[in-house]
């Protein structure tokens, strides 16, 4: 048994890695300034939730056999300061994970967008085949209680993000996993306070291609120049693996995906999430998995948390919670419930939440990201403009840099939830309310807002 220590344990990754290492056994304590559902919920149900929040440099002692640093965490962090001061191994989450998965089949899912999905996906497949596996995942995976599991599986998904590894480990938290198997599914600049520039960002991918042990596999999206460009220059040495997006159609709403097998109906839907569903499935015939049995597991998926996740669906109104926030991701967001809903009215709502979209900097890439709506509305908080210490943005700059007739920008969750309910009493098609943010509209209860419909 070990003692592991972890700075920032409320974070949503953070504290499934805590609960996962006291399942194993190990005593697990931790610390932050504040801590939320639902880690708090969580923690305090395997009894180990901090007795107060807040850092507490005295709690740091040498009998700690490791530090696990979260991102929240700064450099002055009194804790950090006391374990660096008596010598305790201070691991960001990233390494910590490959520390204790050194002996596993280590498959690592990379790139921009869709890595949540298609590590959701390899984990149904798998669990439906009996395939014994850990895993690492960005959010909750219907069927699975953790997003991290550590037992003594032979092989561990890792959902693999491109963001710094903790304060003192710039290196993106990608770099660490070292993969025995990895997917590189799409490159599209995001985190513009980290990687400034494009060609920083890119660079990542680059490096990440590069430091991993030949003749590894790399699977691929061959629909996206830019990690054509990045395989072309930097994975020479790997064994290289495209996908492409299916043959489909839509009866009722269904995707129906054609395969060698014959016509296959998945639950999922959008061009994007069938590319994805493409990565999954030969990750997993590489994992010894048959091709026909990845078609028959996978339609009964029916995604991750906050990916085109159905909210709502009465007779005339179909409501989806999505994580996108990239201007990329809500083009395909757009195009899959078009695709899906072809009779609806499409409504869309987006919520500039992350640092990269509620700064002037980026604001521009967002021109004709909304284009495919029938009625759009932006919304963004002042408060939250605030707390991430950018300039101010107003509402008359989003409408402009948007660049689409009608759209409204909102800055007013009241104001929202107004101008939402109005849209749906006065339309009298079916409708497709499509709410796209990596955050949470200040809290607004979407179910009761579509209950006051009249």
């Amino acid at each position: 048994m070990k003692h592991i220590h972890f700075i920032a344990i409320g974070g949503a990754v953070m504290h499934q890695l805590a609960l996962a290492l006291h399942r194993q056994g190990n005593k697990v304590t931790g610390s932050d300034d504040e801590i939320k559902d639902p880690a708090r919920s969580n923690l305090a149900a395997a009894g180990i939730l901090p007795e107060q929040e807040g850092w507490h440099p005295e709690h740091i002692t040498e009998d700690i056999d490791a530090i696990v640093l979260g991102m929240h965490a700064k450099a002055d962090n009194p804790e950090l300061l006391a374990a660096q001061n008596i010598n305790i191994p201070i691991y960001s989450t990233p390494e910590y994970v490959y520390k204790v998965s050194e002996d596993k089949h280590r498959v690592v899912i990379a790139g921009s967008h869709g890595k949540t999905t298609i590590t959701s996906m390899i984990m149904h497949i798998l669990r439906e085949q009996g395939l014994g596996f850990d895993y690492l995942v960005g959010a909750k995976v219907e069927g699975f209680d953790q997003s991290v599991q550590l037992t003594d599986a032979p092989i561990i998904i890792l959902e693999g993000d491109e963001y710094p590894a903790s304060v003192i480990e710039k290196k993106p938290k990608v770099f660490f996993y070292k993969p025995d198997l990895t997917v590189l599914s799409g490159i599209a600049w995001d985190h513009i306070n980290v990687f400034p520039t494009y060609e920083i960002y890119l660079n990542q991918f680059e490096q990440y291609l590069s430091g991993i042990k030949d003749s590894v596999t790399l699977i691929y999206n061959n629909e996206d120049e830019a990690v054509q460009q990045v395989v072309k220059s930097s994975a020479k040495h790997l064994k290289t693996m495209p996908y492409v997006t299916p043959e489909y159609h839509y009866e009722d709403g269904t995707a129906i995906i054609k395969t060698k097998y014959g016509p296959a109906e998945v639950s999922v839907f959008g061009r994007h999430n069938l590319l994805n569903m493409q990565a999954a499935i030969k990750v997993c015939m590489e994992l010894g998995i048959d091709e026909a049995d990845c078609y028959d597991a996978i339609g009964g998926f029916t995604g991750a948390a906050r990916r085109l996740e159905k909210i709502i669906d009465t007779d005339n109104l179909v409501a989806f919670r999505d994580f996108a926030h990239a201007p990329s991701k809500l083009q395909a967001t757009l195009k899959a419930t078009r695709e899906a809903y072809p009779n609806h009215k499409l409504i869309a709502c987006f919520e500039l939440h992350t640092y990269s979209s509620l700064s002037e900097q980026f604001l521009s890439h967002y021109a004709g990201s909304m284009d495919g709506a029938d009625e759009a509305l932006v919304y963004f908080s002042h408060h939250a403009i605030e707390l991430k210490g950018l300039p101010p943005i107003s509402k008359e700059e989003v409408e402009r840099h948007f660049n689409k007739q009608g759209l409204k920008a909102i800055d007013n969750r009241a104001e929202l939830e107004e101008n939402v309910t109005a849209i749906l009493n006065e339309t009298d098609e079916p409708v497709c309310l499509l709410l796209m943010s990596s955050g949470t509209f200040d809290g607004i209860d979407w179910k009761n807002v579509s209950s006051q419909l009249g």
